[in-house]
């Protein structure tokens, strides 16, 4: 199951964009990786904020915000389309929390982690993607 963190200094994020960018970041990837929009693979796109302290975040240039969001999926589940398509609205939702223009994109890095098969386990077992596909296309029959 996928997971997103983006790592922002504090008080970076707009107080609304701070409320939504966790969820709409894990709703994003969701779309992106294909997953059935149901409770439980929404209950799996796991989302963490990571507010680092006042200074420090900088550049060699400057000390204007920069963010970085972290995906872990696995691998596999991306198709170099869907990598570009999250990279987009994961930049556009960090943008928006922040109050940030399309002209800020730079201050936004998406890296892309994607785990191995058999390195990735929840619940006491080890899931494989071939798992998590075979329990999507059964949320989708029973949608």
């Amino acid at each position: 199951m996928p997971m997103i963190r983006l790592t922002a200094p504090a008080d970076a994020l707009s107080e609304e964009g701070r409320t939504t960018v966790q969820r709409d970041l894990a709703t994003a990837l969701l779309h992106w990786e294909g997953a059935p929009d149901t409770a439980l693979f929404r209950a799996q796109a796991w989302s963490y904020l990571v507010e680092l302290p006042g200074g420090a975040q900088i550049t060699a240039e400057d000390e204007a915000p920069r963010f970085l969001v972290e995906v872990t999926v696995p691998q596999g589940a991306l198709s170099e389309r869907r990598k570009a398509g999250l990279v987009e609205d994961a930049t556009t939702t960090v943008l928006a929390a922040a109050g940030l223009t399309p002209d800020d994109a730079l201050r936004v890095w998406v890296l892309i982690h994607e785990q191995p098969g058999g390195t990735w386990g929840a619940g006491g077992s080890v899931v494989r993607y071939a798992d998590l596909v075979a329990l999507a296309k059964g949320q989708r029959a029973d949608a």
